[in-house]
């Protein structure tokens, strides 16, 4: 059985409910923002490195060895996190560690598992 969108059945405009969600929707340049954000977390291998990161602050060498993948891969979807302010680094000597970029990262992958978990 397919499922079959309702529709109304007259043509009505709830100009109220219309005036409350024009005051709330954030300009068009947020929700592409925050459309951008959203596709960065639509790759699975960003999704295991953040899920790395998630338990230490690791360098790329570490990150290629434990997802079993090179290092010059493992940089690519690096520089996307970073672009997209998830992660963050620090060089120490020769060294550069990665690391979530705050909380906020964590908290949107924690919701985001419930989710799917449900």
């Amino acid at each position: 059985m397919t499922e079959r969108n309702e529709l109304c059945e007259i043509s009505e405009v709830h100009e109220e409910l219309l005036t409350i969600v024009n005051e709330k929707m954030p300009s068009e340049e947020k929700l592409f923002d925050l459309s951008e954000l959203f596709k960065v977390f639509g790759d699975s291998t960003r999704m295991r490195i953040l899920f790395v990161l998630f338990e230490a602050e690791v360098c790329t060498c570490d990150l290629a060895a434990v997802l079993n993948m090179t290092s010059s891969a493992i940089s690519h979807q690096l520089n996307a996190l970073k672009r997209a302010k998830l992660v963050k680094s620090r060089r120490e000597g020769k060294t550069v560690f990665y690391s979530l970029a705050d909380d906020h990262v964590r908290t949107i992958i924690e919701q985001g598992m419930e989710h799917v978990e449900e």
